[in-house]
């Protein structure tokens, strides 16, 4: 299993391509195939890229937990299945990422890859550049909320 770490700054190229940063495809397994799963984000304005056996493993737990049957699950399933695509490397580590995906993120040029564990997501640098300071205000109020305030030694 791939635990990705990191942040790297990438380039679209004009025919919608990105170079897979080798700092993440270091971190791949080395089992894993060049060929990945593409995502909106349920709840942020990003991409999410899952190695394609982490896709896998996300989908059993989908199949495990929801009954196809039942219409909220449908619907559910719809939505989250509606906004994928299926990438792969080529044999220049570039990566084609469709237009759609990116057009749901209001993609330009400039875009940030970040490492989270097992998935990578897909930034837009001028929102991130945006929200910076918001998110790390954010962070530091949810790392309280979770781990409580007698648990944040090792932050510091």
């Amino acid at each position: 299993m791939a635990s990705f770490i990191g942040e790297i700054s990438c380039k679209l190229d004009p025919k919608g391509r990105i170079l897979f940063p080798a700092a993440f495809k270091k971190q791949l397994p080395t089992t894993a195939s060049e060929r990945f799963v593409l995502k909106k984000d349920i709840f942020e304005s990003c991409l999410v890229l899952y190695p394609y056996h982490e896709w896998e493993r996300q989908v059993e737990f989908l199949r495990k937990k929801l009954n196809p049957y039942n219409q909220d699950h449908n619907r559910f399933l719809r939505g989250f299945f509606r906004s994928t695509a299926e990438v792969e490397l080529d044999a220049s580590n570039r990566m084609l990422l469709p237009k759609r995906l990116l057009d749901e993120i209001s993609a330009d040029k400039d875009l940030v890859i970040i490492g989270l564990d097992t998935k990578l997501e897909i930034w837009t640098k001028e929102f991130l550049d945006e929200n910076a300071t918001k998110e790390d205000e954010d962070f530091a109020e949810l790392a309280q909320n979770i781990l409580g305030s007698e648990n944040l030694d090792f932050l510091q």
